[in-house]
């Protein structure tokens, strides 16, 4: 009886792989064994990164505060600990477009808070 080697699966794989790979400069798009490694790392960089993403923004929106508040006569820290005191509940996301785009505004919360 002859062996029974499930192609269709294993060429499904594979196209899978080498369909993820394309784009890759020489052997790493079209060759197996090369491209099966540069798309597992280059997956594993993907989901390392969609984390470092988050913590990059936010030091980002960090900075944009601090610059802002720095403006207005505060520290980052000073101006954070005072709207926290306040209840003022706005995230760094909002706070940072907030210094970034229409600074007026942003004034408006500094003079609330101090």
């Amino acid at each position: 009886m002859p062996r029974s080697v499930n192609a269709v699966a294993s060429r499904a794989r594979r196209k899978k792989v080498l369909k993820l790979a394309k784009g890759n400069f020489g052997s790493r798009g079209n060759v197996w064994t090369v491209a099966k490694n540069t798309v597992e790392k280059g997956l594993t960089y993907a989901y390392r990164d969609r984390k470092n993403k988050k913590r990059t923004f936010r030091s980002l929106w960090i900075q944009r505060i601090n610059a802002a508040a720095r403006a207005n006569g505060m520290t980052y820290s000073q101006f954070m600990g005072k709207c926290n005191a306040a209840g003022i509940k706005m995230n760094r996301k909002v706070l940072a477009d907030l210094a970034m785009n229409s600074p007026k505004a942003f004034e408006k919360i500094v003079n609330t808070v101090k």
